[in-house]
């Protein structure tokens, strides 16, 4: 079927069951190859750790205890977060969350690619990650999103305000890190090429990031506030923590019990999340060029999901919803798209507020 995107769409379908989405993402990738050379695998680039310099002296050992206690302590406030979610702790009700039954309703996947060049100035421009970006950019697209529908809405009851969203709202997105080591598509390559076992399944740990909804003056501040918290989650040992956890819970209770746990924590928040790095370079599937990856999954008790997925020099971000729940997803992008915008000229604003004139 052609689209406004591609002369077709290929459709894979894969059960969570044979692995979490690094593995399955990898996998499909490893079956890529460079369309400028096709015998090369994809292009993935690789995650680069913050290497820590010792000074030495006093000062050194103050920093490095100081760190020491706030991993502890970020990580047991986590994880009794954590529990609290499970028990009773149950995000607001909002225009954006689902209700009992979501997971088997049917879903809507809608998608809109928009400039990583642009994310990137952005990333170079505030000394941020990439992740630090999509996280604020969705932030900000998810608030001028319930901003307008709690506006419609509080008009039809003829009711006015300086701000459309109720306050101390809870929203919270869940998000799967992947915890095996950085094996790559190369590996992965070998590994169906040799027909071998390799560390398959689901290697992945929960962790529960709050966001920012509201309506921010400055449109930066939603970047700020997305890098001040997944600043303060690196510093936490939660997704480990969670990840022994639940495998402690499926040996020793079962599947049934530890599916049952995960699902009342996920239901008890409002959206899942996450950001996949993609090729540097156009690839091909068995010949044929893609011209966009677009993840999702469903099944999961969430009425919003969002994906971002690199590629090349775009990023496609990929909205899962229940339309009883989200009528509008294709408004959803566009807020999301808009947010991005206002967002690169703010940090072009500010640039040019720098800038000292030459007499």
């Amino acid at each position: 079927m052609k689209t406004s995107d591609a002369e077709a769409v290929g459709i894979f379908r894969i059960h969570h069951s044979m692995g979490d989405g690094a593995s399955l993402m990898s996998l499909l990738l490893a079956c890529t190859r460079k369309t400028a050379d096709p015998e090369a695998l994809p292009t993935i680039p690789e995650k680069k750790h913050a290497r820590s310099q010792n000074s030495g002296g006093f000062w050194w050992f103050f920093l490095a205890l100081w760190s020491m206690f706030r991993l502890i302590w970020n990580t047991i406030v986590d994880f009794l977060v954590f529990v609290s979610t499970f028990c009773f702790m149950k995000d607001t009700e909002s225009l954006v969350k689902g209700g009992p039954g979501v997971a088997k309703t049917t879903k809507r996947f809608v998608h809109r690619t928009v400039s990583l060049d642009d994310i990137k100035l952005i990333k170079s421009a505030l000394n941020m990650t990439i992740n630090d970006v999509v996280l604020g950019v969705t932030q900000a697209g998810l608030s001028r999103y319930l901003s307008r529908r709690y506006g419609q809405l509080l008009y039809s009851e003829g009711v006015s305000g300086k701000s459309n969203i109720p306050k101390n709202m809870r929203l919270r997105a869940t998000v799967l890190i992947n915890l095996r080591p950085a094996v790559g598509i190369q590996a992965l390559s070998d590994m169906m090429a040799k027909k071998s076992k390799g560390k398959w399944g689901n290697w992945i740990g929960y962790i529960l990031i709050p966001f920012n909804i509201g309506s921010e003056d400055d449109p930066l501040d939603y970047v700020r506030k997305a890098k001040a918290t997944i600043d303060r989650k690196k510093l936490s040992l939660e997704a480990i923590i969670t990840f022994v956890c639940a495998e402690l819970v499926l040996k020793l209770f079962g599947v049934k019990v530890a599916s049952a746990i995960a699902h009342r924590i996920l239901f008890n928040t409002t959206l899942a999340f996450s950001n996949v790095i993609g090729p540097l370079e156009e690839i091909s599937f068995y010949g044929h060029p893609l011209a966009y990856l677009a993840p999702s999954v469903y099944g999961h008790p969430h009425a919003l999901t969002v994906h971002f997925q690199s590629y090349v020099n775009k990023m496609t971000i990929v909205v899962a919803v229940d339309p009883d729940v989200i009528p509008d997803p294709h408004q959803l992008c566009d807020d999301l798209e808009e947010s991005l915008k206002t967002i690169k000229a703010a940090v072009s604003e500010r640039e040019l507020a720098t800038v000292v004139p030459i007499v």
